[in-house]
């Protein structure tokens, strides 16, 4: 019979204890599985969100402490001149106000009011109606249709709110285009988005403020970057990677803290729980194993078969923690997600293979560390001693 065979009936001949430390690796390989997807999940989920607006660049004031309203005030002629750049495949103009919404006859509610200039790349994705066509139409999300009962084809009353003071321009009639979905919307948070045009018509305006400048590029974001940084010293033109590492560094990374301080618990608990059901298990057969030496067991062969006990416990409990650290997971980041103005789209535990690979590095090192002691203890055997005492006793 091989090593790992010999292993495996040792484990069935002890069905309780390797239970309990089966399911304990698979416990703690779940925690361990969960922290390595938090590390970086958020991270992960955000580059997601940007990827997924279609724009791969952003151009920003570059002001540290922008005063309120709109940071670029001639935004049309930037989107234009960055658009005349080879490394740039198009430019859209984003604004973003507070607005009040009414039906005729119905109360207003306050909405996030987004105003989109340039190309016919949207920010947002059209589920039901039809997207902005004409002048004076705007999209709604669904939380917004549902709070006003509106449906496309309605009429509303928009009251933008657009300067410092909070004074408001008089009404303007917008029809409903159709009902859209923004990447970064939160539960229950209000959106509605038009024309550049058209919001600059609800806030009493001229055309052609701007919160930000989003950008396609030609295929390579960081020389459209660089370009758009030669061609405008006076702005910061971001990538996707580059906005990432700017929250990376602002604050996201409390999560890997509390992902390195967890998994480092995790599997000092599992090389505790294996250490000590293995070094039981060992000293319970201390005549079995100098029986076998004696019969011609090599001290390698005893050493490995202690080795492959370890394997076989944290092999079967890691493989069964992975679906059970995936439904913890989904049930962790429902709760972390009820938090204030977290959008729905993001998620705080995201897969990646570099976390199953070390998953499976961390669970593997275990298994040899927490064997180590016990097969001290096996090579170290005294075979004639510990048969002259099994037989006395």
């Amino acid at each position: 019979m091989n090593v790992l065979g010999f292993a495996w009936r040792s484990l069935v001949r002890q069905p309780a204890r390797s239970t309990l430390g089966i399911l304990g690796v698979a416990a703690v390989g779940a925690l361990l599985f969960d922290m390595l997807l938090l590390s970086q999940g958020l991270l992960l989920s955000m580059r997601g969100l940007l990827d997924r607006m279609g724009f791969d660049v952003r151009v920003v004031s570059s002001d540290q402490f922008p005063g309120p309203g709109p940071d670029l005030d001639d935004a049309q002629t930037l989107a234009a001149q960055i658009a005349g750049l080879p490394s740039v495949r198009s430019v859209v103009t984003i604004r973003s106000e507070s607005a009040d919404l009414q039906r005729a006859g119905g109360e207003s509610v306050r909405v996030t009011f987004l105003g989109v200039g340039g190309s016919t790349v949207r920010p947002w994705t059209v589920v039901s109606g039809r997207d902005i066509a004409a002048d004076r139409e705007l999209v709604l999300n669904a939380y917004a249709a549902e709070e006003l009962d509106a449906a496309p084809g309605d009429a509303v009353l928009v009251k933008a709110f657009c300067f410092p003071e909070d004074t408001a321009p008089p009404q303007q009639t917008f029809r409903i285009a159709g009902i859209a979905e923004f990447l970064f919307d939160a539960p229950d948070t209000l959106g509605a988005a038009t024309t550049a045009d058209d919001l600059a018509l609800a806030c009493a305006q001229e055309a052609g403020k701007a919160d930000f400048v989003a950008v396609v590029s030609a295929g390579d974001p960081e020389a459209a970057a660089a370009a758009i940084s030669a061609q405008h010293p006076d702005l910061r033109a971001m990538t996707n990677e580059q906005a990432v590492g700017q929250l990376q560094q602002r604050g996201f990374t409390y999560f890997r803290q509390i992902s390195t301080v967890l998994s480092t618990v995790t599997v000092s608990f599992a090389l505790l729980l294996i250490t000590v059901l293995l070094t039981v298990s060992v000293n319970q057969r201390l005549g079995e194993v100098a029986a076998l030496r004696a019969i011609g067991f090599s001290q390698r062969r005893v050493v490995l078969d202690v080795l492959c006990e370890s394997v076989l416990i944290v092999g079967i409990g890691g493989g069964l923690s992975l679906p059970l650290g995936w439904l913890l997971a989904q049930w962790l980041d429902g709760i972390l997600k009820r938090m204030p103005n977290i959008p729905v789209q993001l998620h705080f535990f995201v897969f990646e293979p570099n976390a199953l690979a070390v998953h499976a590095l961390l669970l593997g090192a275990t298994a040899i560390l927490a064997a180590v002691y016990p097969m001290r203890i096996v090579a170290r055997l005294p075979i004639a001693a510990t048969l002259r005492n099994e037989t006395v006793s």
